[in-house]
């Protein structure tokens, strides 16, 4: 199985800090992979790397065997992290959701008019259980949390990532959104072969559907 992520020889470091000492790392296509450890024990630092949202102190990491700077074209359309809050603009559902769409059609990437742009937001919106008719046009302060997590994550959708990275995207949810949230994690791995990450403390979601599973210790992996 082809190699999409890969990592040699990480450091990352806050405020003098070790936060991730990581020696070697592969991750492959197509898989689900688990992050497990406790609180501050470098995560979301992973998570973050492996958007490509900020740069390593120290070491390499290769994108489908490239070093890839930070929102360079590559990763900002392929490569997107869903956090454990949505940050929503402050707009419409369906103007949170077609915001990625826009962008990309505005870097000349095709499939993204008007018209297809709103059949990928009722299908992303389908996939975590939105009503496109009750939701597309309420602002994102009518929403509840729970809601507003899966707009967040419908966005995500709606670009059919090639690695959709979620941390702790259902830690401060209601019970129907955590579902709907995470049968549609499962959906995009089965419908385009996403690759995807998850940091979570959910034990049970996490041996139900990951391939991998990564333990961090104090910015170390340790099984």
């Amino acid at each position: 199985m082809a190699t999409i992520f890969e990592l040699k020889n990480i450091q990352h470091i806050y405020n003098n800090r070790k936060a991730l000492d990581i020696k070697y790392l592969s991750i492959s296509k197509g898989t689900i992979t688990g992050l497990t450890g406790p609180n501050g024990s470098g995560k979301s630092t992973l998570l973050k790397l492996l958007a490509f949202t900020m740069r390593p102190t120290k070491g390499t990491i290769l994108f489908n065997g490239k070093i890839e700077a930070p929102f360079s074209k590559c990763v900002r359309f392929g490569v997107t992290l869903l956090t454990q809050e949505p940050y929503l603009l402050k707009r419409t559902v369906y103007e949170n959701i077609s915001y990625g769409l826009r962008i990309r059609h505005k870097h000349g990437i095709s499939g993204n008019s008007d018209k297809q742009i709103k059949m990928k937001i009722r299908i992303a919106m389908s996939h975590v259980g939105l009503d496109f008719n009750i939701f597309s046009d309420r602002k994102w302060d009518e929403l509840s949390g729970g809601e507003a997590q899966r707009v967040a994550m419908a966005a995500r959708l709606a670009l059919k990532p090639e690695v959709l990275l979620l941390d702790e995207p259902t830690a401060s949810v209601d019970m129907e959104s955590a579902h709907k949230i995470r049968d549609a994690a499962k959906k995009a791995r089965v419908q385009w072969g996403t690759t995807i990450v998850i940091a979570s403390h959910d034990i049970n979601w996490l041996d139900e559907v990951c391939d991998n599973h990564i333990h961090l210790v104090e910015g170390s992996i340790v099984s």
